[in-house]
């Protein structure tokens, strides 16, 4: 056994021999993709020869160089622009091949012969991959000059952050990474440059929001060009159209290939309207895949796919060709259900805009519906050929789709969700599906079903599902569904219908009548890229189409999988503790309990016992994995014999049941944890066997991260089963395993007469299950359209498969790394390796603009930090040390975050890159690898200053005379700087100094108005004194009055003084005493934000302690709140345990405090208002658009005017990288535009103001008074204005000045 065990093991090493692997990749596989076939046979020979020795491990050296750089972009990179280091690589490589030809003489002449055969083939890869550097020089040269004719020189990229952006979709395999990425601007220009690309004979590939599953973007060829469409975004409004073949106008809508599906559908919603291709990722998805791939979502049950709704499209053809397709005589429903469907082609040619190009020829499509999927099926989009039409379904491999026109539809008025929660067995739910959907088939009375989604219990425990029942135990399965109609009333009658057919299958149902009931039950669905966070995001996710009536079969079947891979798994387990457990033991020091025994004696008790116990379980769990379809009466019989006791739980008729029955329903468990860790616990009891049970614990955690299994979610009405196999890419065994069950779902599904793709396509996934002779229409077709693999090269064809594909693994960076546990780069790992490239973040990101050349979204900055991770890890382990090009790569990425923290919450595995940048800033500035900024050092500085007269003078240097010459500066450069406004440029490595100037100057600061600090006007900046305001008159009565600490922060002391004069100004109208800090304060955040995590924790210390002091010196006071007026304060304030400082107090903003006390005024006469909400928005009470229209109230009685995104300033980050700033502004300004647009709808003309609660947004939002004609404002500073006019500030100075400060000593 031990022998076994060992053998095993050492081929499980043998593996990945080849050093820097970090990869899913074998040894094996490096061999092959590098040196070919033979050269690992002749490996395998000398192997089993016993002589590879030194030889191989040099050539493994020089291979595992050679494979860590050609995967990495960042390190070819750093090989590319530096030929010193790229130098003493190669030369590394040559001395280990001389090292390897001196060893030949000393072999005998076979395997001399063999190992020169291998030093040979290693020389040819070597002299290829030291060319390939000046080739990529030469290419790169030849692309520019050749694509610039047709887009901007900036659109076309080369960096390592654009290539690794686009080397892979959410499934994370990779083949190759392109050559160049290029983002068009416009739509006619990508006719050209798909023409210039064929002429340098590129494979090209469209890429849109990269959320594919299948591998069907992902490049196959290092030759390859993408473009990059998500610059091709304009969404048109709603618009009635004539239909060719039908009669009068249909609402459409148009939508470039570039625009986010989740986008075109708030659109159309905005007017009434529903866009019905509704994917899951339809919050990253763009229209340009969707018609490539037959995208389709839950909303598919009752209006389809993207087949079934897309009226017109427009391409580019592998000839660079225009071709403009159009759908004749549409149904406005189901493409299958139509009997003769139509399609009409045009031709035009390439090279000039669509709308002038002049027509080469026209052809037309005539499909019977019938055919395009397989008969009750309704989401099959396994036939690619598609009747031939263009681009409809092809997965990319015949063109690029440039834009398109949709038609949509009118949503009845009432809706109701239903959440079913079955119990017991998972085949419980499957009938249910069917008779919901028989139910709706006919629309009763008019009521629809409009959605039916599921998910297995592995989804719900993955997505931390909260269950609605109050049975005690969790559900099996979920299903939900939306119910539509014209009538409440017919709604409810249905529903209970349905009530009914979830209580036949063990289920109990709830309802949701609202919209925000409504969203809650429909917000764990959108989790389900969760399942896989605990094998570091990495899964294989295949979709399936099963015939309604055959979704229970196949529910069966994946749970029989389950079943038998957790048997096999447990089983497994007990075979690594007997091999332990028959190997040398050491117990370690003996304790005082071991009653005198020695080692060998206590050993050879309790070992026998434990091998005994393992032995009679094996039998039994061998028994039940083998027998699963045996007799349930003689499978129990059998087991008695083997020793096992009968349940009391199993009923004592049998008859018809089988052992699967019983196992499936818990009636006889396999329980690791019962059946044998308990028992070898008590064998094992006591001190003297700690050592013992900690190993056999680990034994057991180390094994079960092996176990496969299959989770379920499927959009249940048209029987798209998503089947997701969450998998560990370091560990081939379980990659293998997980192999067959994609095998086995696939053969399943086919059985039970379904498809092997619903929605996702065929891609790299599903390449291998694609029955014989079921493409050759497709590639017959191909083979006429795109003989020469111009578009998506190779793809759909059968050599596409897994096996040329590879994953990195963050396992194999932290377990094969000492280097990796001993640094920073460890606690970074550790955030972002769950990433599940969805793109969930991509809405919520500041610095994913398209439309401003920023594509900085947290899952393209993963993808680049890992790999730029590696490049640490290897380099720190070679001669040449790690390169400072890869801290300014990394410093680089980390610029591109404002810290906002929002892409933590619509993340499925919380990744917060907030705090990862923090990190990130971290590790430069502990390793001096930071970039020094004047400017961002000098503004830090001063937020830190406390010394009262360092404050007045930073003050004036820095904010008046600052301020005024950036005014000037913008008024001078005004003509020169508007462009980088408009237009940002690409902000990928650091820009010039002129650009940095001009990016800078391109919108001005706001004016110094009030020209000191606050407590310089109030006389309180000793900070010897705590200062104390309270309001004499109500101070002089015996009334108890309520007493705050008031926080002001560095932004509302130093730079907009009036914000904390009206914040103190508001309270003593209340009548609360005031309490504040002595002397001026920062929070700390700035620090932290910035990499200067010692000085923040420094700062946040030394705050603490005084605020100790000052809770010890007015202990008279029973403060009860802590006041804020910085969402950034609150953010870190919240972390300063205030609790244990003031006794029962809360922490919370000042606009907060006056709504609960029932504040609110009137707004200034013929003014509206714009709310900019900042990023760490201190209204944390309640939805902050909601406070603040409750707080104000414009005279004519408009509504306030939320404005999203990020305003740019994120406190340090304008001054330090004014260039991502200009673009984060671009959309903040579209924003602003918009929300201007909606107050000055029909006939104001009066002043429009834009309201903010940060004063680093008031200081963001100032800069956009030119370009939208506004003024910028605090709230409390407007309500202050408001209620007394405009010279509120002297009034309330006067005030404040008079007998209501009292100074306390500390």
């Amino acid at each position: 056994m031990i022998k076994e065990m060992s053998k095993e093991k050492l081929n499980n090493l043998r593996l990945r021999e080849i050093p820097y692997n970090y990869t899913s990749f074998s040894d094996r596989d490096i061999v092959v993709r590098l040196l070919g076939e033979d050269a690992w046979n002749v490996l395998e020979e000398l192997r089993g020869d016993g002589r590879p020795g030194r030889s191989a491990r040099m050539l493994y050296e020089v291979l595992g160089d050679i494979w860590v750089i050609q995967r990495n972009p960042y390190l070819q990179e750093d090989m590319l622009f530096n030929q010193k280091r790229r130098g003493l690589l190669v030369g590394a490589l040559y001395h280990r091949i001389r090292s390897m030809q001196q060893q030949i003489t000393k072999l005998d002449p076979q395997s001399a012969e063999k190992v020169e055969f291998l030093v040979q083939k290693a020389l040819i890869v070597i002299e290829k991959f030291k060319s390939s550097f000046e080739r990529s020089w030469d290419l790169r040269r030849l692309v520019l000059k050749r694509l610039k004719k047709y887009t901007k020189s900036q659109n076309i990229r080369f960096d390592s952050f654009s290539r690794a952006s686009h080397v892979t979709d959410a499934t994370d395999w990779r083949v190759e990474y392109p050559f160049a990425v290029v983002y068009p601007d416009r739509e006619e220009e990508v006719s050209g440059i798909v023409q210039a690309c064929i002429e340098m004979n590129f494979t090209i590939i469209a890429r849109g929001g990269g959320t594919g599953y299948t591998g069907g973007a992902v490049p196959l060829h290092p030759r390859t060009i993408i473009i990059n469409t998500e610059k091709l975004n304009r969404i048109s409004d709603v618009e009635f159209r004539a239909l060719d073949g039908l009669e009068g106008k249909h609402a459409t809508i148009f939508a470039g290939a570039g625009a986010v599906n989740k986008q075109v559908a708030e659109k159309a919603a905005s007017e009434g309207w529903v866009f019905s291709v509704d994917p899951n990722s339809n919050y990253a998805c763009t229209i340009g895949g969707n018609i490539a791939e037959n995208a389709g979502g839950k909303k598919a049950v009752l209006w389809g796919t993207t087949a079934d709704n897309v009226y017109w499209y427009r391409m580019v053809d592998p000839n660079g060709d225009w071709i403009e397709v159009t759908r004749v005589n549409h149904n406005l429903g189901k493409i299958h259900l139509q009997e003769d469907v139509v399609f009409e082609a045009v031709w035009k040619k390439g090279g000039s805009a669509p709308e002038k190009a002049a027509e080469i020829r026209r052809r037309t499509y005539r499909i019977k519906g019938s055919t395009i999927r397989k008969p009750g099926l309704g989401k099959d989009v396994t036939n690619k050929f598609f009747g031939g039409v263009p681009g409809l379904q092809k997965e990319g491999c015949d063109g690029i789709i440039t834009s398109a026109r949709f038609i949509v539809h009118k949503m009845p008025a009432f809706t109701q969700t239903v959440c079913l929660e079955f119990y017991g067995a998972a085949s419980n739910a499957g009938p249910a599906i069917y008779q919901i959907s028989q139910l709706f088939e006919p629309q009763p009375e008019g009521v629809m079903l409009a959605g039916l989604e599921h998910l297995d219990d592995r989804y719900l425990h993955a997505i931390n599902y909260a269950p609605k029942s109050g049975r005690g135990i969790y559900p099996k399965m979920v299903i939900v569904g939306d119910i539509i109609g014209s009538s409440e009333e017919r709604i409810s009658k249905y529903v209970e219908e349905v009530r009914k057919i979830a209580l036949s299958g063990n289920g109990d149902t709830y309802v949701a009548k609202t919209p925000e009931a409504r969203h809650q039950f429909w917000a764990e669905r959108s989790k389900t890229s969760a399942i896989s966070k605990h094998t570091n995001a990495f899964k294989l996710n295949e979709d399936v189409v099963i015939p309604l009536d055959k979704i229970g079969d196949y529910t069966n079947a994946v749970e029989r999988f389950n079943i038998c891979c957790s048997i096999e798994n447990k089983l497994d387990m007990i075979r690594e503790t007997k091999c332990y457990l028959d190997g040398p033991l050491s117990l370690g020091k003996l304790a005082v309990s071991s009653g005198g025994y020695t080692e060998k004696e206590l050993l050879s008790q309790k070992v026998p016992l434990g091998l005994v116990l393992l032995d009679k379980v094996e039998a039994e769990w061998t028994y039940i994995l083998h027998h699963l379809d045996e007799d349930a009466k003689q499978a129990v019989e059998r087991l008695e014999e083997l020793g096992r006791k009968r349940s009391e739980r199993l009923p004592k008729d049998l008859g018809g049941l089988t052992l699967l029955d019983l196992v499936q329903n818990h009636l006889i468990r396999v329980s690791w944890k019962q059946e044998v860790l308990k028992e070898l616990n008590d064998i094992f009891a006591g001190d003297s066997f700690e050592n013992v049970r900690n190993e056999i614990f680990r034994i057991h955690a180390r094994v079960l991260r092996e176990r496969v299994f299959i989770a379920l979610h499927m959009h249940a009405g048209d029987g798209n089963v998503h089947t997701n196999i969450p998998v560990n890419s370091d560990n081939v065994k379980m990659l293998r395993k997980a192999n067959e069950g994609v095998a086995y779902v696939m053969d399943v599904a086919k059985k039970l007469g379904g498809a092997i793709s619903g929605e996702h396509g065929i891609g790299m996934t599903k390449i291998d299950f694609v029955s014989k002779g079921e493409f050759d229409e497709f590639y017959d077709y191909l083979d006429k359209t795109d003989p020469h693999g111009r578009f998506n090269k190779g793809k759909l064809r059968p050599q596409a498969n897994l096996s040329i594909a590879y994953t990195p693994s963050f396992n194999l960076l932290g377990h094969e790394s000492l280097i990796m546990q001993k640094s920073e780069a460890r606690l970074i790992s550790e955030e972002i390796k769950t990433c599940l490239r969805c793109g969930k973040c991509k809405p919520v990101c500041s610095t994913h603009v398209p439309n401003a050349n920023l594509l900085y979204s947290p899952r393209n900055k993963v993808i680049a930090t890992s790999l730029l991770l590696e490049a640490f890890l290897y380099e720190e382990q070679t001669r040449r040390g790690v390169s400072l090009k890869h801290y300014a790569d990394f410093e680089d990425v980390s610029d591109h975050c404002t810290i906002c923290q929002k892409c933590q919450k619509p993340c499925p595995v919380k990744i917060d890159f907030g705090r990862v940048t923090m990190l990130m800033r971290d590790m430069l500035h502990a390793k001096h690898k930071e970039r020094f900024h004047p400017a961002k050092a000098a503004g830090l500085k001063f937020l830190e200053l406390e010394n009262p007269l360092a404050v007045r003078a930073a003050r004036k240097g820095l904010i008046e005379y600052g301020f005024q010459a950036e005014r000037a500066a913008s008024d001078m450069l005004k003509i020169a700087s508007a462009r980088s406004a408009r237009h940002p440029g690409f902000s990928t490595g650091r820009p010039s100094v002129r650009e940095e100037v001009i990016h800078l100057v391109n919108r001005k600061l706001p004016k110094d108005y009030v020209g000191t600090t606050a407590r310089k006007l109030l006389d309180i900046e000793d900070a010897k004194f705590i200062p104390v305001i309270k309001n004499k008159e109500l101070a002089a009565s015996d009334q108890p009055r309520e007493s705050v600490f008031y926080f002001p922060g560095c932004g509302n002391e130093k730079l907009f003084s009036q914000v904390s004069i009206a914040v103190l100004g508001m309270l003593y109208d209340l009548g609360v005493q005031v309490i504040l800090p002595p002397g001026y304060r920062c929070c700390g955040h700035p620090q932290k934000g910035n990499g200067l995590k010692d000085k923040g924790d420094e700062i946040i210390t030394r705050n603490r302690v005084l605020f100790h002091r000052v809770a010890n010196t007015m202990n008279y006071a029973s403060i009860s709140t802590v006041l804020v007026s910085c969402g950034t304060c609150l953010h870190q304030l919240r972390e300063y345990n205030f609790e244990s400082i003031f006794p029962g107090c809360r922490v919370m903003d000042i606009h907060d405090y006056l709504l609960s006390k029932g504040v609110s005024v009137k707004g200034a006469y013929n003014t509206r208002y714009i709310y900019h909400d900042p990023c760490h928005t201190p209204l944390k009470e309640g939805v902050p658009i909601e406070t603040v229209n409750a707080l104000i109230h414009p005279k004519d009685g408009s509504s306030v005017v939320l404005s999203e995104r990020c305003c740019g300033e994120s406190g340090t980050f304008a001054i330090a990288r004014p260039d991502i700033a200009s673009q984060v502004r671009f959309a903040k300004e579209q924003s602003l535009r918009g929300a201007a647009a909606k107050l000055k709808a029909g006939d104001f003309s009066g002043t429009t103001k834009v309201l903010t609660t940060c004063p680093g947004c008031l200081q963001g939002m100032s800069r956009y008074s030119d370009a939208i004609k506004s003024q910028a404002e605090f709230l409390i500073v407007e309500m202050m204005r408001s209620r007394y006019g405009d010279g509120w500030l002297h009034e309330t100075l006067n005030k404040l000045r008079d007998g209501a400060i009292e100074k306390v000593l500390l």
